[in-house]
């Protein structure tokens, strides 16, 4: 077994297999890029090493500097992880060249699969189904749209050594395959480096279904089911499951069986992953070959209670898999939810900062929180804005989203936007529960984007009633201050007015309060333990919470209905509070009656009209401007592109405008809402 091993990546990939190695008794070294030198990687491994600059081309896309941090630390062996150098023909000859092992395949393999062209050329070969396309090089637009029309629209364009939904894009007129073209050679070049595309035709209503393949060097190869990935937003894997709900166990062994013949072609070592397109009536197509380990990994682990990273290690030094094919059991459902720093009410768009609070739901059984970031720590704009992964377990399906509704409750993050909203949107949609899924159910569940009317609806006296039991709890404890004057001790009343929304708009709910008898006495009954009544609705709520924690877990029963436990983040907001629950969000001020009474005379003064400017909606860089101040722009035309994240976005105009004056250059770096330019 090696001694020592180093760990190629970053963030919550680096923290999993330092969490492995740690468990085999394996030393581990980090490697850090400048952005990088308190993150948490660094501070779990036992030894780091600087490889460069911020930027991932100066760091950890440097194969000479880890190669000589290997050297430098006598690490016999690297694990890549998954993104960066993961899939680096070039890399795993450099570490071979070096006598350094390589946690993965080796070289050949890794070109074979990593070209996505050769992979469906060897695809074939090996007997496995493939989609209809053009795998040749693809010379302009031009030839581009005379393929498009050859394999029949739609089409998808991919770019060829692509990954993470960079450089692909989806067409179904010319002019789309025109634009489409250009954009995906654009995002390959910037990406990979490479900006060869290809084009196949696009399957409607495709599942994305990827079989887990686990080969050594004695000649097994096994598969260990499969995962459905079909929730995607832009290509990303949002929501991650295992098993799926769709196959059968006839179409499970076909797929298997298929995916190890592909491992065999190529004659694969290690763990790997063979996607599949699935279509509604469970016809099969061959994607793409992984030669690495897969972010959605974990709901695999789950299920077949293996820990992949440990048995790439094991293959890596030469040991046998343990166990054979008919060994393989899938045991209850597992479930993925990417938790990342990007704002859903802006388009997803990535939000970078540091992390004022960060209080991931707790681990057991049923919950797994597989993270690179702690409070305090830096969200960076140089890297994929991934806080977390979330893994939730049950022994049914219905059991595993049950238990993810409730850990997206308890994930509490402040400092950076994120998408917990959301994904707990996600798992009260009735075709997610159903199981009723595809690569588009994103694109047809929310087709105007995500916004605050598609949270599930929530009965208010929930919220309404934990406010209010706070809020007495709050001022309770503020009466009880020493050194009043006797005979002039504060009264509280039993009666509040919870009210939110502004102006017009506002809603107010009469809460009589009575609290808890026990409270103090019994340590499960904190302070804002008691019964509440709004109206003719009743709420009993039995917390431990405390004075000043942002997380009230309770067990809660409305009226004379179950008692569950419910999550409820809180934060104090001025002279009110902020609640959130099952992704959604509500302002509110706790009032006495009179104070209510002058609240609703208070002026409101609605926010600036800001539709005559172009804002940036991300901290970015400008690329370029499609337009000039004076000229006549009609609705749907490119005003400007601004690249984040290795991504371009293209803001269009959303209605027909007259550019009045540009405010930024290209190559101007922008922050969030910053003008771009104004219109007249």
């Amino acid at each position: 077994m090696f001694k020592k091993i180093l760990i190629a990546n970053r963030g919550e990939i680096a923290c999993r297999v330092i969490k492995t190695a740690r468990k085999m008794g394996i030393k581990t070294v980090a490697v850090y890029s400048d952005a990088d030198k308190d993150a948490l990687h660094v501070q779990m491994a036992d030894e780091a090493v600087h490889i460069g600059e911020a930027p991932t081309a100066k760091s950890y896309l440097q194969i000479d500097r880890i190669v000589k941090a290997c050297k430098q630390t006598k690490a016999e062996a690297v694990h890549p992880g998954y993104g960066f150098l993961s899939e680096n023909k070039a890399f795993q000859e450099a570490l071979a060249k070096n006598k350094i092992v390589f946690i993965g395949p080796d070289s050949r393999a890794i070109e074979a699969m990593g070209d996505k062209i050769a992979s469906k050329k060897l695809a074939v070969k090996a007997g496995v189904n493939v989609v209809p396309g053009f795998n040749g090089v693809i010379r302009d637009e031009a030839h581009a749209v005379q393929i498009a029309k050859d394999v029949g629209f739609p089409v998808m364009i991919k770019a060829s050594a692509g990954g993470g939904g960079k450089g692909m894009r989806i067409a179904r007129t010319e002019a789309e395959v025109k634009e489409g073209f250009a954009r995906a050679s654009s995002e390959a070049k910037s990406s990979f480096g490479d900006d060869r595309v290809f084009i196949e035709r696009y399957i409607e209503q495709p599942r994305h279904i990827e079989i887990q393949v686990l080969a050594d060097r004695k000649g097994n190869t096994l598969y260990l089911g499969e995962r459905e990935c079909s929730i995607q937003r832009r290509h990303q894997k949002v929501i991650e499951e295992a098993p799926s709900p769709f196959l059968d166990a006839k179409t499970r062994k076909a797929m298997g069986e298929q995916a190890v013949a592909l491992a065999k072609a190529v004659k694969y070592v290690s763990a790997g992953t063979v996607e599949f397109i699935v279509d509604q009536k469970r016809n099969f197509y061959f994607l793409e070959m992984n030669t690495r380990l897969q972010v959605e990994h974990p709901v695999t682990e789950m299920v077949t209670g293996l820990d992949l990273v440990e048995l790439m290690i094991r293959i890596a030094v030469g040991e046998a898999i343990p166990f054979k094919q008919k060994d393989v059991q899938l045991n209850g459902w597992a479930m993925e939810a990417r938790v990342y720093a990007e704002d859903p009410y802006r388009n997803f768009l990535p939000s970078t900062g540091r992390l004022i609070r960060y209080i991931p739901p707790l681990e057991g059984k049923h919950v797994r929180v597989d993270t690179g970031v702690y409070e305090g720590g830096e969200i960076s704009v140089y890297y994929d804005p991934m806080i977390a992964k979330l893994i939730t377990y049950g022994k049914t399906r219905g059991q595993a989203i049950a238990h993810m509704r409730e850990a997206l409750d308890a994930y509490y993050i402040r400092g950076v936007s994120h998408n917990i909203p959301f994904l707990a949107s996600l798992m009260g949609k009735k075709k997610f529960v159903d199981g009723k899924l595809s690569t588009n159910f994103i694109a047809e569940e929310y087709p105007e984007g995500f916004s605050a009317k598609d949270l599930p609806a929530e009965d208010p006296t929930l919220l309404v009633g934990i406010a209010a039991l706070v809020h007495h709890a709050n001022q309770e404890r503020a009466a009880a201050v020493s050194g009043q004057v006797a005979g002039h001790s504060r009264e509280l009343p039993d009666t509040w007015m919870v009210v939110s929304g502004e102006g017009k708009a506002q809603t107010a709910h009469q809460v009589w309060v009575s609290p808890h008898p026990q409270r103090g006495t019994d340590p499960n009954l904190g302070p804002a333990s008691g019964v509440a009544k709004i109206g003719e609705r009743t709420i009993t709520v039995a917390s431990a919470w405390t004075y000043g924690h942002p997380l009230l877990t309770a067990e809660v029963r409305i009226d004379k209905g179950e008692t569950r436990e419910v999550t409820v983040q809180i934060d104090p907001r001025g002279i009110g509070y902020r609640l959130f629950h099952a992704g959604a969000q509500i302002d509110v001020k706790v009032l006495t009656l009179r104070e209510a009474e002058l609240n609703r005379l208070m002026p409101f003064k609605p926010p600036p009209d800001m539709s005559k400017f172009l804002l940036s909606p991300m901290p970015g860089l400008l690329v370029s401007l499609a337009v000039k101040e004076g000229q006549e722009v009609k609705a749907g035309e490119t005003l400007a592109i601004v690249e984040a994240m290795k991504m371009e976005n293209v803001l269009k105009a959303e209605r027909d405008v007259t550019v009045k004056k540009i405010h930024q250059a290209p190559g101007s770096s922008l922050a969030v809402d910053q003008v771009i330019m104004e219109f007249g």
